[in-house]
């Protein structure tokens, strides 16, 4: 939390309208129901507007068309994007690491920029690269000649395969495996018995600037050529990447989803959670994916479409057949019925 911030302060930094006690200090974040008086709250929705002015808070960020009697208000188009803007100007993330510990393992030609962290008991093989700012926590591993870009944040455990490149201000959570091998195999046959030969794994990941990835996600290096991210992607927890696949810019991607090789994810594009996508697949720029839903081998998503289901098909056409799918028990009677009365 950061001392001495008033209100007026962040309304200068978030460019916004103002009402109330310029001078009022703001301490930190919260919800309506745990929120203290020097903490600020937010307010998008007539639904929550109770909530609101019940809080201890005495500072909250609200549209012009939601106003909040007995406190100071920010004024925003856009609440919830205001607050998110406020929060990591309040209450930024704590520090992962500070200085360098004295039980990290650390080679003699890495390369440790001003302002460099690393924690306990992290290994950093030859030839890295630690842009400054950047922090990495307890026992992570990062390989030989990897690239880790200004301020980027290592949460404990995680792993970077040598020679992965990560841009700047990436945030990476604990349990990562970035730039492991991907799932490639050629089957010799002979008579009825064959041998799985490994297919050559010795191509590289890398994520650009502002990327967040989630714990216990991996993500797998290229076969012989690149597995990329584009700036400002998100990936929550538990999310596969194999080898190959290709991520555009600003698109989101809910946990427990797969994406088997080769597939390419365009700019913009959203896929929820437990989505299962095939190999060689195309998400075109703006298209979404709803949850569960599974896209087979080599299918396109056409920019801009929502699919749901398994096989993934256009929403409309999923809730069409939905709604016939839970009526076939219903149906079933009838076939029967008119079975019966044909006999």
């Amino acid at each position: 939390m950061m001392a001495n911030r008033t209100a007026g302060d962040l309304a200068r930094l978030l460019g916004c309208a103002f009402q109330g006690e310029a001078n009022l200090s703001l301490k930190g974040v919260a919800s309506p129901e745990t929120a203290e008086p020097d903490d600020l709250v937010y307010l998008d929705s007539i639904r929550h507007r109770e909530r609101v002015i019940h809080s201890a808070a005495s500072c909250a960020i609200t549209s012009p068309d939601l106003p909040i009697p007995g406190k100071t208000l920010i004024l925003a188009s856009q609440p919830k994007l205001a607050f998110a803007r406020a929060a990591a100007w309040l209450a930024p993330p704590p520090l992962i690491a500070e200085g360098v510990h004295r039980t990290a393992v650390i080679a003699k030609s890495a390369r440790l920029s001003r302002g460099a962290a690393v924690g306990p008991f992290a290994v950093i093989e030859e030839e890295v690269e630690v842009g400054e700012g950047a922090q990495i926590g307890a026992f992570c591993f990062v390989g030989r000649g990897a690239l880790l870009g200004d301020g980027c944040r290592l949460y404990p455990r995680v792993t970077l395969y040598p020679g992965v490149k990560i841009g700047r201000k990436v945030t990476i959570h604990s349990g990562a495996v970035l730039g492991c091998d991907g799932f490639g195999y050629v089957t010799e046959h002979v008579a009825e018995k064959g041998k799985h030969w490994k297919f050559p794994q010795v191509g590289n990941l890398e994520v650009a600037d502002d990327v967040e990835i989630g714990a216990n996600t991996t993500i797998a290096r290229g076969s012989l050529g690149v597995t990329r991210l584009g700036a400002q992607a998100k990936l929550d927890n538990l999310i596969h990447l194999a080898h190959n696949v290709q991520v555009g810019e600003r698109t989101l991607i809910a946990a427990q989803t797969g994406v088997a090789g080769s597939s390419v994810i365009e700019d913009d594009v959203v896929i929820g959670g437990q989505v299962g996508i095939g190999d060689h697949c195309r998400l075109e720029a703006g298209c979404a994916a709803g949850g569960q839903a599974g896209i087979s081998s080599g299918k396109v998503i056409r920019r801009g479409q929502t699919v749901w289901g398994t096989p993934a098909r256009p929403l409309e056409r999923f809730k069409e057949q939905y709604g016939w799918f839970a009526r076939l028990p219903e149906l079933a009677e009838r076939i029967r019925a008119l079975e019966k009365d044909k006999k």
